[in-house]
């Protein structure tokens, strides 16, 4: 007969066992394999849930993920659009639908160390971000900030880049607040495609607009 092993749900993680790691459980026609640890520890307040599909994301992720998304297709890095010197990429663990970062290609830590070129164009981007985000998700406010530092609390303190989070009302709700958990409406795929369509729509809006100013500037 068929098997299938799954994991389980600890919180008694304390036990020193000598019997097998292994219990067997029946659900209706199915015998089921139960993995159950063994080994010594102490039990908290943390319930703990075994995720080892992330394993890839780990083995994957280099010390400077900036460094490495532009070489990328823009699908696989999940990049919305890409500048001279900056470009803007989905967060891949984001708050809300549409958080979207906007980076440098240069790895800089501090605000205060990028060009001048790279300042314009990245406050470029946000402001087109912006834009973007307005037009596609009609968020009712949006967070615009850095984490710079190690204290700061950002995941790469290294290479600065800058949020752009779209919140409405209400979106830290009682799964986020009681459970941990944030339910997202949309693939980052999806999101991904959504948000770079829109960038290129008002880029070309731009673009129109600013010939219609160069052929009649006193308009």
């Amino acid at each position: 007969r068929p098997r299938r092993m799954i994991a389980a749900r600890r919180k008694d993680t304390f036990a020193v066992m000598a019997n097998s790691s292994k219990s067997y459980e029946h659900t209706g026609q199915e015998e089921v394999d139960v993995y159950v640890d063994s080994g010594v520890g102490q039990p908290d307040r943390l319930e703990r849930i075994w995720a080892p599909f992330r394993m890839a994301y780990i083995k994957k992720r280099t010390q400077d993920p900036f460094v490495e998304a532009p070489k990328k297709t823009d699908e696989d890095a999940l990049i919305i659009a890409r500048g001279e010197e900056v470009y803007a990429l989905l967060n891949l663990f984001p708050y809300n639908a549409g958080h979207l970062m906007v980076v440098p290609y240069r790895k800089v830590a501090n605000f205060e160390d990028l060009t001048d070129s790279e300042t314009m164009e990245l406050m470029a981007f946000v402001k087109k971000s912006i834009r973007v985000l307005k037009k596609i998700s009609n968020p009712e406010g949006i967070n615009v900030g850095f984490n710079l530092g190690k204290a700061s609390g950002g995941s790469v303190g290294d290479h600065l880049h800058m949020h752009v989070v779209p919140r409405w009302s209400g979106d830290s709700n009682f799964m986020t607040i009681l459970d941990g958990t944030k339910v997202l409406p949309q693939l980052l795929k999806e999101t991904r495609e959504a948000l770079a369509q829109g960038w290129q729509e008002i880029e070309l809006e731009d673009s129109q607009m600013e010939a219609s100013r160069m052929e009649n500037p006193s308009a």
